[in-house]
Protein backbone atom coordinates (compact mmCIF):
# COMPACT_ATOMS: atom_id res chain seq x y z
CA UNK A 1 0.00 0.00 0.00
CA UNK A 2 1.17 3.37 -1.07
CA UNK A 3 1.67 6.04 1.58
CA UNK A 4 -0.81 8.75 1.30
CA UNK A 5 2.19 10.67 2.06
CA UNK A 6 3.73 10.33 -1.30
CA UNK A 7 2.54 12.93 -2.62
CA UNK A 8 3.82 15.96 -0.68
CA UNK A 9 7.68 16.99 -1.65
CA UNK A 10 10.86 16.24 -0.06
CA UNK A 11 10.05 19.81 2.17
CA UNK A 12 6.84 19.13 2.83
CA UNK A 13 7.53 15.77 4.24
CA UNK A 14 9.92 17.32 6.66
CA UNK A 15 7.68 19.77 7.78
CA UNK A 16 4.65 17.45 8.09
CA UNK A 17 6.57 14.94 10.59
CA UNK A 18 7.62 17.73 12.52
CA UNK A 19 3.37 18.26 12.62
CA UNK A 20 3.02 15.13 13.34
CA UNK A 21 5.08 13.83 16.06
CA UNK A 22 3.59 17.28 18.13
CA UNK A 23 0.08 16.22 16.92
CA UNK A 24 0.95 12.54 18.85
CA UNK A 25 1.69 14.88 22.03
CA UNK A 26 -1.50 16.65 22.30
CA UNK A 27 -3.66 13.69 21.98
CA UNK A 28 -2.84 13.82 26.04
CA UNK A 29 -3.99 17.62 26.10
CA UNK A 30 -7.53 16.35 24.55
CA UNK A 31 -7.91 12.92 26.37
CA UNK A 32 -6.87 13.96 29.92
CA UNK A 33 -9.53 16.80 30.12
CA UNK A 34 -12.14 13.95 30.16
CA UNK A 35 -10.16 12.16 32.39
CA UNK A 36 -10.33 14.62 35.17
CA UNK A 37 -14.25 14.90 34.62
CA UNK A 38 -14.68 11.41 34.53
CA UNK A 39 -12.20 10.04 36.90
CA UNK A 40 -10.85 12.72 38.90
CA UNK A 41 -6.84 13.82 38.94
CA UNK A 42 -5.49 10.85 40.59
CA UNK A 43 -6.95 8.26 38.21
CA UNK A 44 -6.17 10.10 35.78
CA UNK A 45 -2.40 10.34 36.04
CA UNK A 46 -2.70 6.17 36.78
CA UNK A 47 -4.32 6.32 33.33
CA UNK A 48 -1.78 8.84 31.38
CA UNK A 49 1.22 6.34 33.12
CA UNK A 50 -0.69 2.83 31.51
CA UNK A 51 -1.30 5.23 28.27
CA UNK A 52 2.03 5.41 27.62
CA UNK A 53 3.63 2.02 29.22
CA UNK A 54 1.93 0.08 26.99
CA UNK A 55 3.17 1.94 23.81
CA UNK A 56 6.62 3.52 23.69
CA UNK A 57 8.45 0.28 24.26
CA UNK A 58 6.54 -0.83 20.70
CA UNK A 59 6.68 2.23 18.41
CA UNK A 60 10.27 3.12 19.95
CA UNK A 61 11.52 -0.33 18.61
CA UNK A 62 9.53 0.03 15.18
CA UNK A 63 11.41 3.43 14.58
CA UNK A 64 14.66 1.64 15.47
CA UNK A 65 14.32 -0.68 12.87
CA UNK A 66 12.58 1.58 10.50
CA UNK A 67 15.51 4.26 10.61
CA UNK A 68 18.45 1.13 11.44
CA UNK A 69 19.86 2.43 14.62
CA UNK A 70 18.22 -1.15 16.30
CA UNK A 71 20.86 -2.57 18.42
CA UNK A 72 22.79 -5.61 17.24
CA UNK A 73 21.17 -7.47 19.60
CA UNK A 74 17.65 -7.35 20.60
CA UNK A 75 17.42 -5.51 24.11
CA UNK A 76 21.23 -4.64 24.21
CA UNK A 77 21.44 -0.85 23.21
CA UNK A 78 22.70 1.95 24.48
CA UNK A 79 22.25 5.43 25.71
CA UNK A 80 22.48 7.20 22.38
CA UNK A 81 20.08 4.83 20.77
CA UNK A 82 17.68 6.27 23.34
CA UNK A 83 18.32 9.30 22.71
CA UNK A 84 17.70 9.17 19.00
CA UNK A 85 14.19 7.15 19.65
CA UNK A 86 13.25 10.50 22.03
CA UNK A 87 13.72 12.64 19.01
CA UNK A 88 11.26 10.73 17.12
CA UNK A 89 8.68 10.25 19.59
CA UNK A 90 5.33 12.22 19.87
CA UNK A 91 6.34 12.10 23.32
CA UNK A 92 8.91 14.86 23.34
CA UNK A 93 8.47 16.52 20.27
CA UNK A 94 11.14 18.87 18.93
CA UNK A 95 11.16 22.29 20.24
CA UNK A 96 8.31 22.14 22.08
CA UNK A 97 9.79 19.55 24.13
CA UNK A 98 13.12 20.95 24.10
CA UNK A 99 15.37 18.26 24.63
CA UNK A 100 19.17 18.54 25.15
CA UNK A 101 21.43 15.50 24.84
CA UNK A 102 24.82 14.83 27.19
CA UNK A 103 26.87 11.94 26.16
CA UNK A 104 29.68 10.65 28.73
CA UNK A 105 29.84 6.99 26.98
CA UNK A 106 27.63 4.47 25.61
CA UNK A 107 26.15 3.37 28.95
CA UNK A 108 26.04 6.98 30.73
CA UNK A 109 24.25 10.49 29.62
CA UNK A 110 21.83 13.03 30.54
CA UNK A 111 19.45 15.65 29.17
CA UNK A 112 17.94 18.66 30.17
CA UNK A 113 14.72 20.47 28.38
CA UNK A 114 15.77 24.25 27.61
CA UNK A 115 11.73 24.60 26.95
CA UNK A 116 9.00 21.76 28.42
CA UNK A 117 5.49 22.54 26.57
CA UNK A 118 3.58 20.32 28.66
CA UNK A 119 5.53 22.03 31.50
CA UNK A 120 4.24 25.32 30.51
CA UNK A 121 0.39 23.66 30.11
CA UNK A 122 0.11 22.69 33.71
CA UNK A 123 1.97 25.44 35.37
CA UNK A 124 -1.39 27.27 35.59
CA UNK A 125 -3.01 24.40 37.05
CA UNK A 126 -1.09 24.23 40.16
CA UNK A 127 1.97 22.25 41.88
CA UNK A 128 -0.42 19.40 42.54
CA UNK A 129 -1.01 19.14 38.68
CA UNK A 130 2.88 19.67 38.15
CA UNK A 131 4.11 17.14 40.77
CA UNK A 132 1.54 14.59 38.84
CA UNK A 133 3.08 15.16 35.28
CA UNK A 134 6.92 15.40 36.29
CA UNK A 135 7.00 12.98 38.96
CA UNK A 136 4.21 10.39 38.83
CA UNK A 137 3.94 9.98 35.41
CA UNK A 138 7.52 10.93 33.81
CA UNK A 139 9.24 8.45 36.53
CA UNK A 140 7.89 5.01 35.17
CA UNK A 141 6.92 6.32 31.80
CA UNK A 142 10.36 7.85 30.82
CA UNK A 143 11.83 4.12 32.05
CA UNK A 144 9.43 2.47 30.57
CA UNK A 145 10.82 4.15 27.19
CA UNK A 146 14.03 3.42 27.40
CA UNK A 147 13.55 -0.17 28.53
CA UNK A 148 13.03 -0.35 24.80
CA UNK A 149 16.59 -0.50 24.26
CA UNK A 150 17.78 -2.19 27.18
CA UNK A 151 16.10 -3.56 30.01
CA UNK A 152 18.48 -2.12 32.39
CA UNK A 153 18.10 1.25 31.32
CA UNK A 154 17.41 3.62 33.61
CA UNK A 155 15.92 7.18 33.72
CA UNK A 156 16.51 9.45 36.86
CA UNK A 157 16.08 12.89 37.88
CA UNK A 158 18.73 16.01 38.92
CA UNK A 159 16.14 18.21 39.50
CA UNK A 160 12.54 19.06 37.83
CA UNK A 161 9.36 21.23 38.65
CA UNK A 162 7.92 22.21 40.97
CA UNK A 163 10.56 24.95 39.47
CA UNK A 164 12.45 26.98 42.68
CA UNK A 165 12.50 29.50 41.69
CA UNK A 166 9.60 29.87 39.37
CA UNK A 167 11.52 30.61 36.55
CA UNK A 168 14.38 28.36 36.89
CA UNK A 169 16.08 27.45 33.95
CA UNK A 170 16.32 24.60 32.19
CA UNK A 171 13.16 23.48 33.14
CA UNK A 172 14.49 19.93 34.24
CA UNK A 173 17.75 17.80 34.49
CA UNK A 174 17.62 13.98 34.19
CA UNK A 175 20.62 11.10 34.24
CA UNK A 176 19.82 7.98 31.95
CA UNK A 177 22.17 5.08 33.24
CA UNK A 178 22.44 1.61 31.75
CA UNK A 179 23.89 -1.15 34.56
CA UNK A 180 23.97 -4.36 34.99
CA UNK A 181 23.57 -4.16 38.70
CA UNK A 182 20.33 -2.72 37.66
CA UNK A 183 17.10 -4.51 38.59
CA UNK A 184 15.66 -5.90 34.87
CA UNK A 185 12.23 -3.90 34.23
CA UNK A 186 9.33 -5.08 34.20
CA UNK A 187 6.39 -4.67 31.60
CA UNK A 188 2.67 -3.04 32.39
CA UNK A 189 0.14 -6.18 31.62
CA UNK A 190 -1.36 -3.50 29.07
CA UNK A 191 2.04 -3.14 27.07
CA UNK A 192 1.50 -7.23 26.29
CA UNK A 193 -1.88 -6.80 25.14
CA UNK A 194 -0.93 -4.16 22.95
CA UNK A 195 1.68 -6.27 20.86
CA UNK A 196 -0.71 -8.30 20.21
CA UNK A 197 -2.18 -5.43 18.33
CA UNK A 198 -2.21 -5.23 14.46
CA UNK A 199 -0.49 -1.65 14.59
CA UNK A 200 2.47 -3.00 16.75
CA UNK A 201 3.33 -5.87 14.51
CA UNK A 202 2.18 -3.63 11.17
CA UNK A 203 4.31 -3.96 7.84
CA UNK A 204 5.65 -0.46 6.06
CA UNK A 205 6.86 -0.02 2.68
CA UNK A 206 10.81 -0.47 3.25
CA UNK A 207 12.89 2.63 2.12
CA UNK A 208 14.53 3.32 -0.57
CA UNK A 209 18.52 3.46 0.06
CA UNK A 210 19.03 4.72 -3.48
CA UNK A 211 17.27 8.27 -3.40
CA UNK A 212 18.59 11.13 -2.37
CA UNK A 213 19.30 12.09 1.46
CA UNK A 214 19.79 10.02 4.42
CA UNK A 215 17.61 6.38 4.28
CA UNK A 216 18.25 5.88 7.75
CA UNK A 217 19.73 7.30 11.36
CA UNK A 218 22.58 4.93 11.60
CA UNK A 219 25.37 7.64 11.87
CA UNK A 220 25.90 9.75 14.49
CA UNK A 221 23.39 11.49 17.76
CA UNK A 222 22.75 14.38 16.70
CA UNK A 223 21.53 17.50 18.77
CA UNK A 224 18.82 18.60 16.52
CA UNK A 225 18.02 15.93 13.86
CA UNK A 226 17.11 17.49 10.39
CA UNK A 227 14.51 16.26 9.16
CA UNK A 228 14.38 17.55 5.85
CA UNK A 229 18.49 15.63 5.44
CA UNK A 230 16.35 12.32 5.41
CA UNK A 231 15.54 11.16 1.55
CA UNK A 232 11.98 11.27 0.51
CA UNK A 233 11.08 7.51 1.45
CA UNK A 234 12.51 7.69 4.66
CA UNK A 235 10.40 10.73 5.04
CA UNK A 236 7.32 8.88 4.33
CA UNK A 237 8.06 5.86 6.63
CA UNK A 238 8.43 8.28 9.44
CA UNK A 239 5.19 9.77 9.19
CA UNK A 240 3.61 6.53 8.64
CA UNK A 241 5.36 5.12 11.65
CA UNK A 242 4.64 8.36 13.80
CA UNK A 243 0.63 7.98 13.26
CA UNK A 244 1.24 4.29 14.09
CA UNK A 245 2.26 5.65 17.27
CA UNK A 246 -0.50 7.47 18.19
CA UNK A 247 -2.57 4.91 17.17
CA UNK A 248 -0.62 2.62 19.82
CA UNK A 249 -1.16 5.50 22.27
CA UNK A 250 -4.55 5.92 21.84
CA UNK A 251 -4.91 1.73 22.34
CA UNK A 252 -3.22 1.91 25.04
CA UNK A 253 -5.70 5.19 26.08
CA UNK A 254 -8.09 3.02 25.61
CA UNK A 255 -6.84 -0.33 27.36
CA UNK A 256 -6.56 1.95 30.45
CA UNK A 257 -10.08 3.05 30.26
CA UNK A 258 -11.24 0.32 30.06
CA UNK A 259 -11.02 -1.26 33.62
CA UNK A 260 -12.21 2.33 35.03
CA UNK A 261 -15.50 2.68 32.78
CA UNK A 262 -18.97 2.32 34.26
CA UNK A 263 -20.45 1.04 31.09
CA UNK A 264 -19.33 0.64 26.93
CA UNK A 265 -21.09 3.89 26.47
CA UNK A 266 -19.43 5.91 28.79
CA UNK A 267 -15.67 4.40 27.05
CA UNK A 268 -17.08 5.65 23.66
CA UNK A 269 -17.95 9.09 25.17
CA UNK A 270 -14.31 9.65 26.47
CA UNK A 271 -12.90 8.44 22.98
CA UNK A 272 -15.05 9.90 21.19
CA UNK A 273 -14.32 13.08 22.72
CA UNK A 274 -10.62 12.67 22.82
CA UNK A 275 -10.48 11.87 19.44
CA UNK A 276 -12.22 15.28 18.45
CA UNK A 277 -10.27 17.17 19.80
CA UNK A 278 -7.07 15.89 18.51
CA UNK A 279 -8.66 16.05 14.88
CA UNK A 280 -9.56 19.63 14.69
CA UNK A 281 -5.95 20.80 16.18
CA UNK A 282 -4.06 18.18 14.03
CA UNK A 283 -6.49 20.14 10.84
CA UNK A 284 -5.48 23.29 11.96
CA UNK A 285 -2.01 22.70 12.06
CA UNK A 286 -1.55 20.66 9.21
CA UNK A 287 -3.37 22.78 7.12
CA UNK A 288 -1.11 26.03 8.28
CA UNK A 289 1.96 23.96 7.66
CA UNK A 290 0.94 22.85 4.03
CA UNK A 291 -1.05 26.21 3.05
CA UNK A 292 -3.72 23.66 1.92
CA UNK A 293 -6.30 26.37 -0.39
CA UNK A 294 -9.89 26.47 2.26
CA UNK A 295 -11.82 24.87 -0.27
CA UNK A 296 -13.54 20.97 -0.64
CA UNK A 297 -10.31 20.01 -2.35
CA UNK A 298 -8.20 21.35 -0.20
CA UNK A 299 -10.51 19.84 2.45
CA UNK A 300 -10.05 16.63 1.32
CA UNK A 301 -6.58 16.47 1.00
CA UNK A 302 -6.03 17.65 4.44
CA UNK A 303 -8.28 14.35 5.32
CA UNK A 304 -6.04 12.07 3.13
CA UNK A 305 -3.27 13.12 5.33
CA UNK A 306 -4.70 13.47 8.57
CA UNK A 307 -3.12 11.00 11.50
CA UNK A 308 -7.00 9.21 11.89
CA UNK A 309 -6.96 8.15 8.67
CA UNK A 310 -3.60 7.05 8.48
CA UNK A 311 -0.86 5.06 7.69
CA UNK A 312 -2.44 3.74 4.15
CA UNK A 313 -1.35 0.07 5.19
CA UNK A 314 -3.34 0.25 8.82
CA UNK A 315 -6.53 2.71 7.17
CA UNK A 316 -7.37 1.52 3.98
CA UNK A 317 -8.69 4.77 2.57
CA UNK A 318 -9.07 5.77 -1.43
CA UNK A 319 -9.45 9.31 -2.41
CA UNK A 320 -10.68 10.45 -5.41
CA UNK A 321 -11.41 14.08 -7.18
CA UNK A 322 -14.15 15.27 -5.00
CA UNK A 323 -14.67 12.29 -2.20
CA UNK A 324 -13.04 9.97 0.12
CA UNK A 325 -13.92 6.28 0.78
CA UNK A 326 -12.58 4.56 3.95
CA UNK A 327 -12.99 0.33 3.50
CA UNK A 328 -12.65 -2.09 6.30
CA UNK A 329 -8.96 -2.53 7.65
CA UNK A 330 -6.29 -3.77 10.31
CA UNK A 331 -7.04 0.03 11.89
CA UNK A 332 -11.14 -1.70 12.75
CA UNK A 333 -9.50 -4.91 13.78
CA UNK A 334 -7.73 -2.70 16.46
CA UNK A 335 -10.60 -0.56 17.78
CA UNK A 336 -8.48 2.35 16.21
CA UNK A 337 -9.73 5.87 15.92
CA UNK A 338 -11.43 4.89 12.36
CA UNK A 339 -13.36 2.44 13.79
CA UNK A 340 -15.59 5.44 16.32
CA UNK A 341 -16.40 6.95 12.54
CA UNK A 342 -18.97 6.30 9.85
CA UNK A 343 -22.42 7.44 9.17
CA UNK A 344 -23.83 7.71 12.01
CA UNK A 345 -21.22 10.24 14.00
CA UNK A 346 -18.39 11.75 11.80
CA UNK A 347 -17.81 14.95 14.16
CA UNK A 348 -13.57 14.38 13.87
CA UNK A 349 -13.83 14.87 10.02
CA UNK A 350 -15.92 17.72 10.59
CA UNK A 351 -13.51 19.76 13.17
CA UNK A 352 -10.93 18.42 10.88
CA UNK A 353 -12.09 20.17 7.54
CA UNK A 354 -13.66 23.40 9.47
CA UNK A 355 -9.77 24.02 11.26
CA UNK A 356 -9.14 24.82 7.25
CA UNK A 357 -12.54 27.09 6.70
CA UNK A 358 -15.35 26.89 9.22
CA UNK A 359 -17.94 26.96 6.03
CA UNK A 360 -16.82 23.18 5.29
CA UNK A 361 -18.66 20.32 6.26
CA UNK A 362 -18.96 17.03 5.48
CA UNK A 363 -21.43 14.05 4.04
CA UNK A 364 -20.84 10.99 5.02
CA UNK A 365 -22.89 8.04 3.39
CA UNK A 366 -22.50 4.13 4.07
CA UNK A 367 -21.24 1.67 1.13
CA UNK A 368 -21.87 -1.95 0.87
CA UNK A 369 -18.20 -2.29 3.01
CA UNK A 370 -17.14 1.29 4.54
CA UNK A 371 -18.18 3.95 4.12
CA UNK A 372 -18.04 7.45 1.72
CA UNK A 373 -16.79 11.38 2.67
CA UNK A 374 -17.96 14.36 0.74
CA UNK A 375 -16.74 17.94 1.38
CA UNK A 376 -19.64 20.54 0.84
CA UNK A 377 -19.88 24.10 1.85
CA UNK A 378 -22.46 25.64 4.00
CA UNK A 379 -23.63 29.07 3.95
CA UNK A 380 -23.20 29.33 7.82
CA UNK A 381 -19.63 29.05 9.64
CA UNK A 382 -19.85 26.21 12.80
CA UNK A 383 -18.94 26.92 15.51
CA UNK A 384 -15.88 25.99 17.22
CA UNK A 385 -16.50 22.70 19.14
CA UNK A 386 -15.98 22.55 22.51
CA UNK A 387 -13.56 19.28 22.51
CA UNK A 388 -11.23 21.10 20.21
CA UNK A 389 -11.40 24.59 22.34
CA UNK A 390 -10.18 22.18 25.28
CA UNK A 391 -6.89 21.17 23.54
CA UNK A 392 -6.28 24.97 22.00
CA UNK A 393 -5.44 25.94 25.52
CA UNK A 394 -2.58 23.63 24.94
CA UNK A 395 0.71 25.73 23.94
CA UNK A 396 1.07 23.32 21.63
CA UNK A 397 -1.75 24.10 19.63
CA UNK A 398 -0.45 27.45 18.28
CA UNK A 399 3.37 26.80 18.90
CA UNK A 400 5.14 27.78 16.59
CA UNK A 401 9.14 25.96 14.93
CA UNK A 402 12.37 27.40 14.79
CA UNK A 403 15.16 26.90 12.22
CA UNK A 404 18.16 24.76 13.82
CA UNK A 405 21.38 23.64 13.40
CA UNK A 406 22.17 19.52 13.77
CA UNK A 407 25.33 18.98 15.41
CA UNK A 408 27.41 15.68 15.96
CA UNK A 409 27.07 15.01 19.93
CA UNK A 410 30.43 13.82 20.90
CA UNK A 411 30.78 11.84 24.80
CA UNK A 412 32.31 14.49 27.06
Amino acid sequence: MISHYAELTREELADVVRELLLIGQLIDRSGMAWCISAFGREEMLRIAIVEWAAASPIYARRMQTALGYAPAVAGQGDVPTIFKGLQLDIGAPPQFMDFRYTVHDARHGEFHLDHCGALMDVEPMGEEYVRGMCHDIEDPTFDATAIATHPRAQVRPVHRPPRTPADRTPHCRWTVSIDDAHPEAVAIPELTLNERSRAAGLELAPIDPAEDGAADYAGPLVSDLDLAAFSHSALMRIADEVCLQMALLDRGFTLALESRVTSPEQLLDIRRKQLVGVAGIAGARLARALSLPPDTKGALRLLALHPMLNPAAYVSTEVGTDALVVRPSPADEDGAWVSLIGPEWFVPLQVAVQALDPHLDVEVSGLGEGWRVEVVRRAEPAPEASEVAVVRFSTGADFAFEPRRSLPITPV
